[in-house]
C-alpha cells in the first residue's frame, strides 16, 4: 500500500503545524462513525426471520453478535484510518472537512499505517472465529476500502465508480448481520441489491449536498482540488443517479416481497417517503446528508426510520391474505353491461 504523507496541502504548506497527539490518531479511526453499523440490524433480523430452523440459543446468539459487532468496527476504522491520511491534501479544500487531525496536525506515516495493520489484523482474527462466510465478507470489506481509498485504483476520485464501490459496504454490513447469525445459508440476492441501490442513493445525496456546498465556499474551481470526481460531477448528474438508485431500490424490493412476503408491500410508501425526506434533506444548504453521521440529530428521520422498521417486523408475523391477489397473473374480468 503507498502511504503518502499530507504535507504537500496547502493548509499545512504555509502554516506550522503541532505533532499529532494520542486522540488525533485515535480520531482519525472514526469512532463516531461506528453508528453505521446499525446497517447490520436487517441481517440479522431477516436471518431470525428467513432461516429459523428450531430453538435459538440466545446466550451464543449474543456473544456471536458482539463479535461481530467488534469485527464491524475495527475493519471500519481501519479503512477510516487510511482514508483520512490520504485524503489530507484533499480535505484542506473542503470547507469543513479542512478541521479534520489528519490536515491540522503532522501525523507519522509508521503510526498510521501501523494503526492500519492493528486493526485490520484484530478485525480478521476475531472474524475467523464466526466461520469461513463470515470471514469472506470481512476480506472482501477490507479489500475494497483499499480499492476505495489507496492508488493506483482509488475508486473514490472516479465520477459514479466512487459511489458504486462506498455504497459496497451496505450490503457487506447486512451480510455481516446475517452470518453471524446463520453462517450455513447465504441471504436471498434481491435484498442485498436492494441494500446496495439503498446505499447508493444515500452516497450520491451525500455527494449532491457536498457540491453544493463546496461551489457555494469556493467556486466550481474548487471542485477538482477537493476530489477529480467532483470535477466531473453536476448537480444534475448527481440528482439523476439519485433518481436512477431509488428506482433500482424499489424494485429489488419489489422482487423481495413478491417472492418472500407480499405483506411487506404495505411498507414500500413509509420508504417512498423516507426517500423523498432525505432527497430534500441533501438539498438543502449546510445538510446533515453530506454528513452522515448526524442523521442522529434529525428527529423526524429517526422516526420514520423506526416506525417503518417496526412496521417491518409487525408485517412478518402477521398475514394480509387479501394482497395475495395482486401476485395473480389472472386478468380482471369487468361485467358487461347496458
Amino acid at each position: 500500500m503507498s502511504v503518502t504523507n499530507q504535507s504537500g496541502s496547502p493548509a499545512a504548506s504555509h502554516v506550522p503545524q503541532p505533532s499529532a497527539r494520542f486522540a488525533d490518531y485515535i480520531a482519525i479511526a472514526r469512532p463516531d462513525h461506528w453508528i453505521k453499523h446499525v446497517l447490520i440490524v436487517p441481517g440479522v433480523a431477516f436471518a431470525m426471520i428467513m432461516s429459523a430452523s428450531g430453538p435459538i440459543d440466545y446466550a451464543a446468539l449474543a456473544e456471536r453478535l458482539l463479535v461481530c459487532l467488534f469485527v464491524a468496527m475495527a475493519l471500519s476504522s481501519a479503512n477510516y484510518t487510511i482514508n483520512e491520511w490520504l485524503d489530507a491534501p484533499f480535505d484542506a479544500m473542503h470547507p469543513t472537512k479542512r478541521a479534520r487531525p489528519a490536515v491540522q496536525t503532522t501525523m507519522s506515516a509508521g503510526v498510521v499505517f501501523a494503526q492500519y495493520i492493528l486493526l485490520t489484523s484484530v478485525g480478521m482474527l476475531a472474524a475467523h472465529t464466526l466461520g469461513y462466510s463470515f470471514s469472506m465478507v470481512a476480506v472482501v470489506f477490507a479489500i475494497f476500502g483499499v480499492i476505495y481509498n489507496v492508488r493506483p485504483i482509488r475508486a473514490k476520485d472516479r465520477a459514479f465508480l466512487d459511489v458504486i464501490v462506498e455504497s459496497l459496504n451496505n450490503p457487506l454490513r447486512f451480510l455481516f448481520g446475517w452470518f453471524a447469525v446463520t453462517p450455513h445459508v447465504a441471504p436471498p440476492a434481491s435484498i442485498l441489491l436492494a441494500y446496495w441501490f439503498g446505499g447508493a442513493f444515500l452516497m450520491a445525496a451525500k455527494r449532491v449536498s457536498e457540491h453544493r456546498a463546496i461551489v457555494e465556499a469556493g467556486g466550481t474551481a474548487s471542485l477538482a482540488a477537493y476530489r477529480p470526481s467532483f470535477a466531473v460531477y453536476t448537480q444534475s448528474s448527481l440528482v439523476t443517479s439519485c433518481l436512477v438508485y431509488a428506482q433500482g431500490f424499489a424494485f429489488m424490493m419489489a422482487i423481495f416481497l413478491l417472492k418472500y412476503r407480499i405483506e411487506y408491500l404495505v411498507v414500500i410508501p413509509l420508504f417512498v417517503a423516507l426517500f423523498a425526506a432525505y432527497m430534500r434533506l441533501a438539498l438543502t444548504p449546510d445538510s446533515a446528508a453530506a454528513r452522515p453521521e448526524e442523521l442522529m440529530r434529525q428527529p423526524a428521520m429517526l422516526a420514520g426510520a423506526a416506525v417503518t422498521m417496526a412496521l417491518f417486523g409487525v408485517l412478518t408475523f402477521v398475514d394480509l391474505p387479501w394482497l395475495n391477489g395482486l401476485t395473480s397473473s389472472d386478468l380482471i374480468h369487468l361485467t358487461a353491461g347496458r
